[in-house]
């Protein structure tokens, strides 16, 4: 509330001053600011959150202003409704963007991106008859109130309440649920749908929210010139929206509008000299990137910080050994005698490698099942299997009755399998309870319009998934470390972390990836006590482990894997006593064995 009452007190306080200022020069600068912020707002989300690079914002800003020019020059329509048609189109074409661009990465995201905002200029540049050329398009309608055109001022003004509107919604949006999920996109793609992020849902998303506020952008300007021409769409466009977003501060919420004040001020600034000014945008686009790396924003809070000026962190969150010691669990009704998972002849090849053969397994409610081997053995594989991070070759799995083989990696893990990798797949920039927030992702029920506005349901759930999380790392041992990054602690507590996410996904069924891989003989006794005790909460656990000591220790049912194929199962004394089991880790023949 107070960041609330805040805002609108600075925008009354900017849109006051501007009503005294005459020079019309000021004001369209002013209004720059505002459709700058505008761009560069989306392209946060884009790039400083979901961590998709784009080349191609000209041509979203293209999209929103031949849309209103042509809504109203050609087809008649009102310029408010036209205004919103206008976002409305520059979503399709968000959407457009987004799809062939799911399938790369990096690079080649940002020249598939590059790409479109290149055809839609030498579209809107060569296509005279419809777009205009480069005459452009003239008589475009500007907003107007019972048929009188918006003044200077009255644009500024405009501009500043759909500025103030623009953060705060993106602000509840990115602050909660949809947030963490776009960050865990730009951290680790795999481990996001593992903890129930669907990721190429969440990409499309930022894509979206990109060119709707700059397709926003796009169409005030042209309302605001009543003219639009192919001198506005161009490369250069793009470049600015990403520096930005850069220089502003990637990643912050406050990055853009730094960004777009100083930018804009600078570029009116050197505007009597144009030969200069793209060499002053790529001189702070280099400077950005080498010299402030986390822009203005990291600049400024970093020197809050020193100062003392960042606020003090509460402890309420942190004292947490009050909290009861219980994980949150799901009920989910199931037929009596029935297996949780089976996997019934799973087939995986590789080329000539085949580290799945026939491998069928039934796991049974309430136990902790052990899969062991020697390396090579396709332990993991047939985890990623299971979790759908690989699909087999030929073969089914069957959770809960349901068949869940072509099932999604999100999907599998909102049915209620968890799972933790061989090589840690934290989200090390983001706090502990950010992480294991993002093992809830799949359990709130917070939608996109209900987080967006900042709704009671979406304040509700975030505080329900907080308390779940408390007491999951209480449960865990990791309270004292809540608010420490991720990757700033030692391997053993990382591994942990990665556990507790996996816990806060409320499994049925939880598949552990070597969790005791370099730990020591202490931390791994305490992790046998901790999974004993995950059992005993009603969690059904699949273990890989090459430590035997801890297999033998707690394990209910043990499966043995050699050269993919299952060569053994049973109660851990049986495996010990198998000679198949000892030719396989030791080599013997069976007949000495």
């Amino acid at each position: 509330m107070r960041h609330l009452i805040g805002s609108v007190a600075l925008v009354a306080a900017i849109a006051a001053v501007a009503s005294f200022i005459e020079n019309e020069f000021y004001l369209r600068t002013m209004f720059m600011i505002c459709i700058y912020f505008l761009c560069a707002a989306g392209m946060n989300v884009l790039l400083g959150f979901a961590g998709q690079k784009s080349l191609g914002q000209a041509g979203l800003f293209a999209a929103g202003a031949y849309a209103v020019a042509l809504l109203t020059t050609r087809y008649e329509v009102g310029p408010w409704l036209s205004l919103l048609l206008a976002c409305g189109v520059s979503a399709f074409f968000g959407v457009l963007i987004a799809v062939p661009s799911l399938r790369v990465k990096g690079p080649s995201l940002a020249m598939v991106t590059l790409a479109f905002g290149v055809v839609i200029e030498k579209v809107v540049t060569e296509g005279s008859e419809v777009f205009g050329g480069a005459m452009g398009i003239y008589s475009i309608q500007p907003l107007n109130i019972a048929g009188v055109p918006f003044t200077m001022l009255q644009w500024v003004w405009f501009g500043l309440a759909l500025c103030l509107v623009t953060h705060l919604l993106l602000r509840n949006l990115l602050q909660g649920r949809f947030g963490r999920a776009f960050l865990s996109l730009q951290a680790d793609e795999v481990a996001a749908g593992a903890v129930g992020v669907a990721v190429y849902r969440y990409k499309v998303l930022a894509f979206v929210i990109a060119a709707v506020t700059c397709g926003l952008a796009g169409a005030l300007v042209a309302q605001q010139n009543q003219y639009i021409n192919s001198d506005f769409i161009n490369f250069h466009l793009s470049i600015f929206i990403l520096l930005l977003v850069l220089f502003g501060g990637s990643g912050s919420l406050y990055g853009p509008l730094l960004g777009s004040v100083t930018l804009v001020i600078i570029g009116a600034l050197v505007a009597r000299w144009t030969w200069i000014e793209h060499f002053v945008n790529g001189a702070l686009l280099l400077f950005a990137l080498y010299a402030m790396p986390k822009g203005l924003a990291g600049v400024f809070g970093s020197l809050f910080k020193r100062f003392g000026l960042g606020g003090a962190t509460t402890r309420a969150d942190a004292e947490l050994g009050r909290i009861a010691p219980r994980l949150p669990t799901r009920s989910v009704a199931r037929s009596a005698n029935a297996s949780l998972l089976t996997a019934d002849s799973l087939n995986k090849a590789f080329g000539g490698v085949v580290p799945a053969k026939d491998v069928s397994v039934n796991l049974t409610e309430g136990h902790i099942h052990a899969l062991i081997g020697p390396n090579g053995a396709g332990k993991s594989t047939f985890i990623n299997m299971l979790t759908g991070i690989i699909p087999p070759d030929r073969g089914t799995v069957t959770f809960l009755g349901r068949d869940i083989t072509q099932q999604s990696v999100h999907g599998i893990c909102g049915d209620g399998v968890a799972r933790t990798f061989q090589n840690l797949r934290l989200f090390k920039d983001l706090s502990v309870r950010e992480n294991v927030l993002l093992g809830q992702h799949s359990r709130m029920q917070n939608g996109f319009l209900s987080s967006l506005l900042g709704l009671p349901k979406s304040r509700r759930e975030e505080a329900k998934a907080l308390e779940k999380v408390n007491n999951i790392l209480h449960f865990t041992g990791l309270s004292r470390y809540a608010d420490a990054p991720a990757g700033s602690l030692a391997y053993g507590l990382q591994r942990r972390v990665e556990l507790a996410r996996a816990l806060a996904s409320e499994p049925i069924l939880l598949l552990l990836d070597e969790p005791a891989a370099g730990l020591n003989p202490q931390e791994t006794a305490e992790l046998g006590q901790l999974l004993v005790r995950i059992r005993n909460e009603g969690i059904t656990i699949l273990l890989i482990e090459h430590h035997m000591d801890l297999v033998m220790t707690i394990s209910d049912h043990v499966i043995v894997l050699d050269y993919g194929q299952k060569i053994a199962e049973g109660t851990p004394g049986k495996i010990q006593a198998d000679p198949r089991v000892m030719e396989a880790y030791l080599g013997t023949t069976i007949e000495a064995a």
